[in-house]
């Protein structure tokens, strides 16, 4: 019974965390909630093997299985009925509108890029403990942060947030 405490206490201080990280890898509320539905199912089959610090390895599972949950599905393009407008900063919904231009500029890094920039801007997780959540070295995290924030730099819509536009 000691595991399943310990894991339902775990599960009870992390999951809204674990679920915001989920949803900046997918982007999508609901396969958020599956994504981490299913990270924690496999999380709780290793429970007795995790040890003293779970995140790293909870995390590994949450981009692991994002990624390989990324790799099945078909990407295509989606069209829209109109063009975006012009996000005006005085607005009160420009706020939103960054956020959903920062969710674009990620749709287009790949997946571990995407994973790496989550894991230490979202997380807030050192070069090392990315490292070990994506089974690399922390020098393979510091290249593929610096590759990613290269694509961001150039990203139309990171360019619009970045100029105030």
């Amino acid at each position: 019974m000691r595991d399943r405490a310990d894991f339902e206490r775990y599960v009870a201080e992390r999951s809204s965390r674990l679920l915001r990280t989920a949803y900046l890898l997918c982007r999508d509320w609901a396969t958020a909630e599956d994504l981490l539905q299913t990270a924690l199912a496999k999380a709780w089959l290793a429970w007795r093997r995790v040890g003293d610090n779970p995140d790293p390895y909870v995390y590994r599972i949450l981009v692991n299985t994002h990624a390989t949950w990324w790799r099945r599905r078909w990407r295509r393009e989606t069209p829209a009925s109109a063009l975006p407008e012009a996000i005006d900063e005085h607005d009160a919904l420009a706020a939103i509108g960054h956020r959903e231009a920062i969710r674009q500029a990620l749709t287009c890094l790949p997946p571990r890029q995407r994973a790496v920039i989550v894991l230490r801007y979202f997380a807030d997780l050192p070069d090392q403990e990315i490292a070990e959540t994506l089974g690399c070295s922390p020098a393979t995290v510091r290249s593929q942060a610096s590759r990613a924030l290269a694509r961001l730099r150039v990203d139309p819509a990171a360019r619009a947030i970045q100029s105030g536009s």
